[in-house]
């Protein structure tokens, strides 16, 4: 095969393509598409059509870089919240007795417990109702007659309860997780 200066040509066991500026013997120089010269014998390159070299080289990387630039779809900015917000409850519920009513005096025992354990249902069905996820009823800790009662509550709805956090609460409050869809 007759190879001239100006013809492309394809390396044959590469993927380079290039114009040939030189030849002297069996070794010829080519300029590639990326414009470096590189040497070559001459059976390790087949000459090629020139549009051929061209359709190789039709994606410079300035071309592909414009096209990424016009695929990518900016990234929406998230609120970010301190891991410390993220696990504070939403809502707080005292019911120590001296919180919901004025005076105790002339009220038995089972009633305190009943306006109690009333408010708390009152107040958990309000964060259902308002899709809060997170309530914590403060008891305090007594005897722990509040605390069963509330327990026994939380068990008829569809929610996890547990100790609240130590550190804020100590033993006397118990933190309630709502299962819920919060996005409705």
């Amino acid at each position: 095969m007759m190879l001239n200066i100006g013809d492309s040509v394809s390396v044959l066991d590469e993927d380079l393509t290039g114009v040939i500026i030189k030849v002297v013997g069996d070794t010829v120089t080519i300029e590639t598409t990326e414009g470096f010269e590189l040497e070559f014998s001459k059976n390790e390159l087949i000459k090629v059509e020139t549009d051929t070299v061209l359709r190789t080289n039709v994606f410079s990387n300035a071309s592909i870089n414009e096209v990424v630039s016009q695929k990518e779809i900016p990234k929406k900015k998230s609120k970010k919240v301190k891991p410390k917000e993220r696990f504070q409850p939403t809502l707080e519920v005292d019911l120590h007795i001296h919180q919901l009513t004025n005076s105790t005096k002339g009220m038995a025992n089972h009633e305190m417990l009943t306006l109690q354990v009333d408010t708390a249902k009152r107040q958990l069905e309000f964060a259902i109702r308002k899709r809060i996820q997170k309530i914590v009823f403060i008891h305090g800790r007594g005897d722990g007659v509040l605390k069963l009662e509330l327990e026994y509550l939380f068990g008829r709805y569809n929610v996890k309860f547990y100790e609240a956090n130590y550190q804020k609460y100590g033993l006397g409050a118990t933190e309630v997780y709502i299962y819920q869809n919060t996005k409705s």
